[in-house]
């Protein structure tokens, strides 16, 4: 990463995409944050010039790709050129599927999915001419792994993960040009409940938790050093592995840890939070405190899968010994 690098930070008001601008602002980029909220947007640039980092402050929504292209027009017309984009904007929505507004389903599709692609585009289109730069999305463990009760948002985090992969494959050509992907578990950020919800209870990030500022630091080395994808937490492995070594009891359980670690116990009406726009965070803790260790979803599930594996092991030997 060059010395002064020009960095875009889209959904870079709150959660990961906030800690990701202070985090560049400590190394002295020159910035421009985009969201679709300007007083949250403001409270973002301020603390980052604190920290001696020259900002621009733009307006965007990623479902409207004028507003894209003016946020990559911004980053040349005050820097001359743009080295690193990092893309952290998304919203959620919490219900069953048939529970969940066609509607609402559709706009976190749009936004999550389809606004990564317009953004990948905006991006390319000042890359390729300077032959240098580095797109960063931020995935989720969502991209490889399935829960109840977020379907919008897997289908999204699913796509953008085969998109990242195209994109990669589509600047073979072109050396000085990164795609990379970062994909943490849980992450402490106010997207649970800003989510839309048609669930009855608000979501909350089930544990171990990562603070948004553990991922930030992720995103800032893969800027310096580009790697494909970057994942974060072991439970994140352990459970992807359970979801592809044991798909059977991997959705035995998933339901009911989702249940219990992903949902809390505070109810909500149904409401559409922030899909549609800027919504305030609604009061109470973005994360409950968990009644139980930080590693007990996934060590469930790394004991469930270990019983299995014992219980299938068994009747193997038992069926060897009947055929003796």
């Amino acid at each position: 990463m060059p010395a002064a690098t020009v960095a875009v930070i889209t959904g870079a008001s709150s959660g990961v995409g906030r800690a990701t601008a202070l985090a560049f602002a400590r190394t002295g980029a020159r910035l421009v944050l985009a969201a679709r909220s300007r007083p949250a947007l403001d409270l973002v640039a301020e603390s980052c010039r604190a920290l001696g980092a020259p900002v621009r402050v733009a307006v965007a929504d990623v479902t409207e790709p004028a507003t894209v292209e003016a946020v990559a027009e911004a980053a040349i017309s005050a820097y001359g050129r743009l080295d690193v984009w990092v893309h952290t904007a998304a919203v959620m929505a919490y219900g069953r599927f048939e529970d969940v507004p066609a509607e609402v389903f559709e706009r976190v599709v749009t936004t999550d999915l389809i606004g990564a692609a317009t953004v990948a585009r905006a991006a390319l289109a000042r890359f390729r001419p300077q032959e240098h730069g580095v797109l960063i999305f931020g995935g989720s463990l969502l991209g490889t792994v399935v829960t109840p009760y977020t379907s919008s948002y897997v289908t999204s985090k699913w796509g953008l993960r085969a998109l990242v992969r195209a994109l990669r494959l589509e600047t073979r050509d072109a050396p000085g040009i990164h795609v990379c992907l970062v994909a943490p578990g849980s992450v402490d950020t106010p997207i649970y409940r800003t989510a839309a919800n048609f669930a009855g209870r608000f979501g909350q990030p089930p544990p171990p938790v990562d603070s948004p500022e553990r991922v930030a630091a992720a995103i800032v080395r893969c800027a310096r050093r580009p790697r494909a994808t970057v994942t974060l937490g072991l439970a994140s492995r352990i459970i992807r592995f359970g979801f592809v070594a044991t798909p059977a009891l991997y959705d035995v359980l998933v339901g009911p840890l989702m249940r219990i670690a992903g949902l809390s116990r505070e109810r909500v009406a149904p409401h559409t939070g922030n899909v549609f726009a800027p919504a305030p965070q609604p009061p109470g803790p973005a994360r409950p405190a968990p009644a139980r260790p930080g590693w007990w979803p996934a060590a469930a599930l790394a004991g469930g899968l270990l019983a299995w594996q014992s219980v299938r092991r068994s009747r193997r030997t038992g069926a060897s010994t009947l055929t003796r």
